[in-house]
This record gives structure tokens, sequence and C-alpha cells, in this order.
């Protein structure tokens, strides 16, 4: 990862890091046990940030650019070394370079589903899933807070701590933009920008800065989502009693498949008399049915009741109705 050099006696003459990862935030430069030799060559490229560490206590920085190593650059260290002006022996520090570009499609998601208020459904638990973007922007506290001994810190490393971050975070952003469950999906750009502020409370204790925050998918609990279907076909129907008779025809298609051609007969003729339950008053009356008939019927019905094809609601219902025609 790095280049260094050694004069004849073994001092470091060159301290550098060329970065051939994607993923790295912390590089220790490798000395070896070496000394650095006075007016030595640091270089520091763009998206990069030197700290020198002398026994553990951070010393001077250095901003991307070539600088010479003398006490004239080094004054914190001079001071922590109580060198005297013209100081020109080799030294020893620990030099740490931290990465400062952005690191890019980080994924974030809730491990458990999160209990959040709804207006349509009171409260409903709720997932959700999407990335992040982030960056260090103060190097000198997250060398405190993540190097340690460690002579490299990797995205990896931090990872699960961010996600646990966020994910404390996002049920207040959902409480706060007070969206309902339903209305989700046309709001994550909204709810993002919500969350980056409160988010920035938490990544900036580390020395990070969270850059972008994209929601890219939230989902309801199985049953929550067969409620919303059920209410979308509803919809589609248009009224109550349409929509009885479009379950009618459901239950028609279900003996089908169930009981065979008998069943499918059966379910006809139930089809028939909840179509002409709901027909409008000018169409013609329907042919009067015998007393064997509507028994038949009855019994028919207990048997798509019993089979769980009607509900008991459905079923007492017609029943009723049958029973008045007697």
């Amino acid at each position: 990862m790095g280049i260094f050099d050694f004069i004849r006696n073994e001092f470091i003459n060159v301290i550098e890091w060329v970065d051939d990862t994607s993923d790295t935030i912390i590089w220790k430069f490798p000395d070896k046990g070496n000394d650095i030799k006075y007016g030595a060559q640091l270089t520091v490229r763009e998206s990069q940030v030197a700290i020198f560490m002398n026994e553990g206590q951070i010393a001077d920085v250095f901003q991307p650019g070539r600088h010479e190593l003398t006490t004239a650059n080094m004054p914190i260290l001079t001071t922590l070394r109580s060198w005297k002006y013209g100081f020109e022996s080799p030294f020893k520090v620990d030099v740490y370079f931290v990465n400062t570009k952005q690191f890019t499609n980080l994924k974030w998601g809730t491990a458990n589903p999160i209990i959040v208020r709804d207006a349509e459904f009171k409260q409903v638990r709720i997932r959700a899933f999407g990335t992040y973007t982030f960056r260090v922007n103060e190097a000198k506290k997250f060398l405190k807070e993540f190097s340690g001994t460690n002579p490299q810190v990797r995205v990896g490393d931090i990872e699960e701590q961010l996600r646990s971050a966020i994910f404390s975070k996002f049920s207040d952003a959902i409480a706060e933009a007070n969206v309902s469950v339903l209305d989700l999906a046309r709001n994550y750009t909204e709810l993002g920008e919500k969350l980056l502020p409160l988010l920035g409370n938490d990544f900036d204790q580390y020395g990070l800065q969270i850059v972008k925050f994209y929601i890219e998918n939230t989902s309801l609990p199985p049953e929550v989502e067969a409620f919303l279907d059920k209410t979308t076909q509803m919809n589609m129907v248009g009224d109550m009693a349409r929509f009885q008779q479009f379950q009618a025809g459901m239950s028609i298609e279900k003996a089908a498949e169930n009981s065979g051609t008998a069943a499918s007969i059966v379910g006809m003729n139930l089809g028939g008399m909840m179509a002409g339950a709901v027909a409008p008053a000018s169409q013609p009356a329907q042919p009067a049915q015998s007393k064997e008939d509507i028994m038949g019927l009855l019994k028919q019905l207990g048997d798509l009741k019993a089979a769980g094809i009607l509900t008991e609601e459905e079923f007492t219902a017609k029943k009723a109705e049958l029973l008045a025609k007697l």
C-alpha cells in the first residue's frame, strides 16, 4: 500500500500512501522500527490527511500537499519533544493516513420490524432498507474513536455501529414525518432528507459526516398487505352490493377448483341468486322456486359453508333469504 525508502543509516526519507483499496479509512505507515530523517519528504494526496502521533498523543496534522519535515512545520511535535531551534536529529513518531473520500453505496436496514403509529391502522410494524454515503470530516476525532492500536481500519470494521445509529433514528423520523404507511413509497425522498440532520448528530461524534441517505423499500406484515389487497379489490368493484357479488363469484371459482362440476353447478345457482338479489328493479322478476328447490339450495349452502367457501355471515344472510321464500 505504501512506498518508503531508507537512506544509508536506514532512516526514513520518504513517507506516503498510495491507496489501492476501495474501503480503507485509516492506514498506519509501516516504519519497521526505523527513525524518520529530519527533512524527510511527506506526500499527502487529495482525499487524505496525515496525522503524527507522539507516544499515543496526537501531534501535527498535515493536509494534502508535499511537506518537508522540519521544526518549522511540526510545531506541536516540536513542543512535545521540547526541541530547540535548529534541531536536526532523526526522530520517531507514528504516522497515520486517514482517507477523507466519500464511501458510497453502503447498505442499511431494520434488522427487526419497528412499530410506528399510523392514522389508518393505529399502529403497524414495518421494515425498511436503503443505502447511505459517508466521509471522514474530522480526522483527529475519527482516529481517536476507531484506531486504537489498529494499523488499519476498513469500512466493514465500523459498519455495524453506523447501521445501529441509523436504525435508532429511523423510527423517530417516521414519527416526526407523520406520513401514513400507505403513502411511504411516494415520500422516500422527503423522509431521507428528514433523516439526514437526525443522523448527522450521531455520525458527528465519530468525526464522520453522512452525506446522502436513501430509503429504497419499505414492507408491511403479510396480514396488513392482505387487508390492503382486499380493500383495493373493493374499491375496484365500487360499492358493497357489487362487492358481495364479486365475493360470490370468487367462491364459485374456488368451489369449481375444489369440488368439481357439481360444485360448479351449485355455485352457478348461488351466483344467479345473488345477482338477482342486487338486480335493478327494472329487470323482470325471476321465476318462483319450488319448496324442493329451496330446500336443496339450503343443503348446498350448508355444504359450501362446511367447506369454508362461504363465511358465517354470507351463509346466514342467504339462509334467511331462502327461508323467507318458503
